[in-house]
């Protein structure tokens, strides 16, 4: 069963050269209902600058697309330096590898977005069956609009991978997977050989983020989902989480951060998400705070997840009732706002910088303040309350 990516980045034309030095740049949680180039930011300021140019003279190698005159970066940039204030979050000279990223409305993108404007650098690992069609987008501009960062320039990326985080290594992958015409022409795309290339093409990282989840019987019930269904979700949705990390620690810098996405169907019942997926984000969960124990012990790495709120992504559509569940969200949370994907990014960079140094194997909810409720009070029962409610 493969991987579902989740969002979206883009390319640009490579420059003639690089400077080691970058400037000081600003980012931020976006205003919710402010398009992205009207978007009010609080400042996440960066002086960004990079050790060597080396990724920026390699070709986009990914599957379907090459071009000797593309390369791609993550660097936020200005030509204007300006005084920081505050408690910046500087990701200068971090590298990130988000996983899970095929489209620009997804929680990955937001999170590629807040890291890239606090001057990470970004790899990316996307969906083997959706490559072409991310690359496609990619090359026609499809994106521009939203890859604007605070300070008007545009996101970029280092490289992207195909990735299948179903598959640890070439020995897993089954011949009627390997002869699919979706992933002819790819190759290395493995968790195992994804992390031998990152390897061999940058040497470490900093930050892993884990945007993937699957269930092929999400529509079922749980008492109508077939064991291979249920064991299909658990194993793109949760065991992916193990497997990518497995991989990629011993490549990651100490003091590095890792973080998946989870959801509050982990611990409440949430009718309609079916077909073992609360059960994925249960173990998830679980999984978050014993490999936190194991990566912090060995590696010096900080693991945690982010319980997010609904989003009116591609990937959730899929479940076929999103809308209601923003709508009972906005209804129900104490913050009667919709939730806006660039804030659980500026969470994810938060939790990636110095200033979360003592935070892991931690749920980090960012749902308006929905999981502590524990009723709904649209209902009819509590209308003869004096409950707060925001005018629209």
């Amino acid at each position: 069963m493969a991987t579902v990516a989740c969002s979206g980045l883009q390319m640009t034309k490579t420059r003639p050269c690089i400077s080691s030095s970058r400037t000081v740049v600003k980012a931020g949680a976006a205003i919710l209902g402010v398009k992205p180039k009207k978007v009010s930011w609080v400042t996440l300021g960066s002086v960004s600058h990079l050790s060597s140019a080396l990724p920026f003279q390699r070709n986009f190698m990914s599957s379907g697309f090459k071009s000797n005159n593309v390369a791609t970066k993550a660097m936020a940039e200005s030509n204007e330096i300006k005084p920081v204030s505050g408690l910046p979050i500087d990701l200068t000279g971090k590298r990130a590898f988000i996983a899970g990223v095929a489209d620009d409305n997804g929680y990955g993108w937001a999170i590629a977005k807040s890291l890239a404007a606090a001057g990470a650098e970004i790899l990316v690992g996307t969906w083997v069956p959706a490559l072409n069609i991310f690359e496609s987008s990619l090359r026609r501009g499809k994106f521009d609009e939203s890859r604007v960062l605070p300070d008007g320039s545009l996101m970029e990326i280092a490289k992207v991978y195909p990735l299948d985080a179903v598959f640890d290594n070439p020995e897993d992958v089954p011949d009627d997977v390997k002869t699919n015409k979706r992933y002819a022409g790819s190759s290395k795309w493995t968790v195992q050989e994804v992390a031998e290339s990152v390897k061999e093409d940058f040497g470490s990282i900093d930050i892993l983020v884990h945007s993937l989840a699957n269930g092929p019987e999400v529509s079922k019930p749980l008492l109508e989902t077939s064991r291979k269904g249920y064991l299909a979700a658990i194993s793109a949705s949760s065991y992916s989480y193990v497997s990518l990390l497995k991989h990629f620690i011993p490549i990651m810098n100490p003091g590095g951060s890792s973080i998946s996405l989870t959801y509050i169907a982990s611990e409440r019942i949430i009718p309609g998400y079916g077909g073992g997926m609360s059960s994925a984000k249960a173990a998830l969960e679980s999984d978050t705070r014993v490999l936190a124990f194991e990566a912090g012990r060995k590696y010096k790495i900080r693991v945690n997840t982010i319980s997010a709120g609904p989003l009116r992504s591609r990937a959730a559509k899929a479940i076929g009732f999103i809308d209601m569940m923003i709508d009972y969200s906005l209804q129900n949370a104490p913050l009667q706002k919709e939730l806006s994907s660039d804030e659980v990014g500026n969470t994810a960079a938060f939790l990636s910088s110095p200033l979360a140094s003592a935070i892991t194997g931690a749920v980090i909810y960012v749902d308006n303040g929905l999981n502590a409720m524990g009723v709904g009070v649209d209902s009819p029962i509590f209308k003869d309350l004096d409950i707060p409610k925001d005018k629209h």
